[in-house]
C-alpha cells in the first residue's frame, strides 16, 4: 500500500443500514431466445434416422452416428457453426436469418456437402427443423411461461431464425403463453442489433428498462444496448435442464 493511501474503512452496522441498496427495476416483460433457451434440436442421430426414414432409407446405428458426426461438422440448423462454408454458399449463409429461402438454401447446401447416398436426404434433414418433432422444449419451459402468464408478465420470443416457429409453439400447447414473436427474418434485424429487442418491447408495450432478455449466447446479451436487463443461461442438450427457472427469481416479486 502506498504511504499516502488511507487504510480501508471498516464499515459499522449503522453505516450499512443507511447505505442505499442497488435498485431493482420491476420486470413487466420477458424476452426469450428460442433455440438453446426454450427448446433444443433433437438428438443428432435421431435427426439423421428420421430424415433417412422420410426418404425411404433405413440406416443402422453405426452409419447413422457416423453421418450425424459429419453433418454436424458441415453445419446443422440449430447446431454448431459449420467448420467451413463453401464459397458458393457464402451469400446464402450471410443472409440465412433474414430470408426464408436463404435459410433453407444455406443449410440444405451444407448438408449436400456430405454424401449420404440417399436421394432427397438434404431436404429431409432440413424439414426436420420445421416440425415440432424435430425439437425438444426444455423441462422447465412450460412451467416458467405459465408462471409468468399467471403473474401478468408479458412474454416475447426473440430469435435469429429463417422460418416461422409459431406452429411449433402451437403444437406444444405453449402458444397461449407467448404474447409476441420478434423473428429476425420478419423484423429484418438480427441479434445483437438493439433494433430487434426494441421491436420486441414495442410489441409487448413494455419499456426496455422494464424488460428482461433471457438467452444463451453473447448475441442475446446485445439486449443491454437496448436498455434491457439480461440473463444468459448455459446451453444444454435436449431433455436436460438449463436453469431456466432462474428467470422467475428475477422477474417475479418475492
Amino acid at each position: 500500500m502506498p504511504d499516502h493511501a488511507e487504510p480501508p474503512h471498516a464499515s459499522s452496522g449503522a453505516d450499512d443500514a443507511v447505505r442505499p441498496s442497488p435498485s431493482r427495476r420491476p420486470v413487466q416483460g420477458v424476452l426469450f431466445d428460442f433455440h438453446g433457451t426454450l427448446a433444443q434440436v433433437e438428438d443428432p442421430r435421431q435427426w439423421v434416422l428420421a430424415a433417412a426414414a422420410a426418404c425411404g432409407a433405413e440406416l443402422d446405428r453405426a452409419r447413422a452416428t457416423a453421418l450425424a458426426d459429419r453433418l454436424l461438422t458441415a453445419g446443422r440448423a440449430g447446431g454448431p457453426l459449420p467448420a467451413r462454408v463453401p464459397p458458393r454458399l457464402a451469400e446464402l449463409w450471410a443472409d440465412r436469418d433474414l430470408y426464408e429461402h436463404a435459410h433453407r438454401g444455406a443449410y440444405t447446401g451444407l448438408a449436400e456437402t456430405v454424401d449420404a447416398g440417399i436421394d432427397g436426404f438434404a431436404d429431409a434433414l432440413y424439414e426436420r427443423v420445421l416440425v415440432p418433432e424435430g425439437w425438444v422444449p426444455y423441462p422447465d419451459t412450460e412451467a416458467v411461461l405459465t408462471a409468468l402468464r399467471r403473474a401478468g408478465v408479458k412474454v416475447a420470443v426473440v430469435s435469429n431464425i429463417g422460418f416461422d416457429i409459431r406452429p411449433l409453439f402451437a403444437a406444444w400447447g405453449l402458444d397461449g403463453l407467448v404474447d409476441a414473436y420478434a423473428l429476425s427474418y420478419e423484423v429484418g434485424r438480427c441479434k445483437p442489433d438493439p433494433g430487434i429487442f426494441l421491436r420486441a418491447c414495442g410489441m409487448l408495450g413494455v419499456d426496455p428498462e422494464h424488460a428482461l432478455m433471457v438467452g444463451d449466447t453473447p448475441a442475446d446479451a446485445g439486449a443491454v444496448g437496448a436498455g434491457c436487463a439480461v440473463l444468459v443461461l448455459p446451453c444444454a442438450d435436449a431433455g436436460r435442464g438449463n436453469g431456466l427457472g432462474a428467470v422467475l427469481d428475477l422477474a417475479l416479486p418475492s
